[in-house]
């Protein structure tokens, strides 16, 4: 979205937020040029926001990245690392996401780690190998107390597949056991929508939910913060 588009979204959804369970936490994570503007409008909010990337260095010659400095300085609190579009379209590595893991948890950001196989790999039947690999080398050296990590099969995001609720939850079982902690937030993402957010919701290891498409329609993405206890 724009900064007038961001800023028209957030006038719309902060309302439908109102009768939200204390105990959920809601992250908005916009393009970077939005960052300011949503920061601005959120300050008497409760709504966190989150980068949809982050670089590894402080400062240097890395033309087109931001730095977590940049981001502090907006009051942003996560920084997703590890998408599935930047492993796809610029073939991010699972060190470079390590460094970008590191990074934002040495300044504060609690970084938000995707991981996820896609549609040839889990047809091989090789996504629990795929994503133990992206779990290990990603995570690498990192405070497990201060994480979330999403798992997002690349299979299941804009394609009309759905990944079956118990079948996520399997996963997300698998990474919390690979990570050997109990306390790890596990979300899922992957067409999550209204319609299949109670659902997942009622899984016993996933705790939360990254959600792509739905959540640029306000009244969608608010249903999906109010979702219904099972």
């Amino acid at each position: 979205m724009t900064c007038a588009e961001a800023r028209k979204y957030v006038n719309t959804f902060l309302p439908l937020l109102e009768g939200v369970a204390e105990d959920r936490h809601v992250v908005l994570a916009p393009p970077f040029t939005a960052i300011s503007t949503l920061s601005e409008a959120l300050t008497s909010s409760s709504i966190e926001l989150s980068s949809q990337n982050v670089h590894w260095e402080d400062q240097g010659a890395f033309t087109a990245e931001v730095s977590p400095l940049m981001l502090l300085e907006h009051g942003v609190k996560y920084a997703i690392v590890g998408h599935s579009e930047p492993r796809k379209y610029f073939s991010e590595s699972d060190e470079q996401i390590n460094l970008r893991a590191r990074s934002a948890q040495n300044h504060g950001l609690i970084p938000i780690v995707c991981v996820g196989e896609s549609d040839e790999q889990r047809e091989r039947g090789e996504a629990e190998r795929v994503i133990r690999r992206q779990v290990e080398q990603g995570l690498e050296g990192i405070d497990t107390s201060r994480l979330v990590v999403a798992y997002e099969p690349i299979w299941a995001i804009g394609t009309g597949k759905t990944c079956e609720a118990k079948e996520a939850n399997r996963i997300c079982g698998l990474i919390r056991k690979w990570v050997q902690s109990s306390d790890l937030i596990v979300q899922y993402g992957g067409s999550v929508k209204p319609e299949n957010i109670d659902e997942l919701m009622a899984m016993s290891d996933i705790d939360g939910v990254l959600v792509g498409g739905a959540s640029l329609n306000p009244e969608s993405f608010a249903r999906i913060a109010n979702y219904q206890v099972l």
